[in-house]
């Protein structure tokens, strides 16, 4: 028994090796990357969070990997600090994060540095509410993004990114989110 897996491993890593130009291939395609972003975002409110701040200024943190020249996959998280606003009922609050992944398509323009971006993806919103009268509600919701944006090679290694995205919740409370965000990658 020992000897027939001893031999259906060595036959295992001699089948891996013989497709080892395969994998190399595929390695040689993809180049991964880390990256930080600023975002400004809009959001839209509806009932009974109208009277809440809308713009938000968050970080965004990235790593993903660039495929082939043209396509690309990317995680994300983000955190956006608490706004707060006085009204005549009293204070109302609201922060956010999400997390989630997009997929990325690249159109070299120009030149090879220049890229146009398209990006749709999906993400996890948790926003947390704060009403007077009324404990802090947290709510977690599942949204779609899309996204056009530009990205500008300065090497092999560094990059500069800026999007424009539209967020779509479908929340009582919070439908909709329309973002601008810029960044750097760093690609190994």
């Amino acid at each position: 028994m020992k000897k027939t897996i001893l031999l259906a491993s060595v036959a295992s890593l001699l089948s891996l090796s013989a497709h080892a130009g395969y994998w190399a291939d595929m390695y040689n395609g993809m180049k991964p990357y880390v990256g930080a972003d600023y975002a400004y975002s809009n959001i839209k409110f509806g009932n009974p969070a109208t009277g809440l701040k809308d713009s938000y200024h968050s970080g965004i943190f990235n790593i993903g990997a660039r495929m082939y020249g043209y396509w690309g996959l990317e995680a994300f998280y983000q955190q956006a600090g608490k706004r707060d606003k006085h009204m005549a009922g009293g204070k109302h609050s609201a922060e956010f994060l999400a997390y989630g992944a997009d997929w990325y398509g690249y159109a070299p323009i120009m030149c090879s540095q220049f890229n146009l971006l398209g990006s749709l993806g999906l993400a996890n919103y948790r926003f947390k509410l704060g009403y007077p009268d009324v404990a802090s509600k947290t709510q977690n919701r599942v949204g779609y993004r899309a996204g056009i944006g530009m990205q500008y090679d300065f090497n092999e290694h560094f990059a500069m990114r800026i999007m424009g995205r539209y967020d779509y919740i479908g929340m009582k409370r919070v439908n909709n989110l329309k973002e601008v965000t810029a960044g750097l990658r760093y690609m190994f």
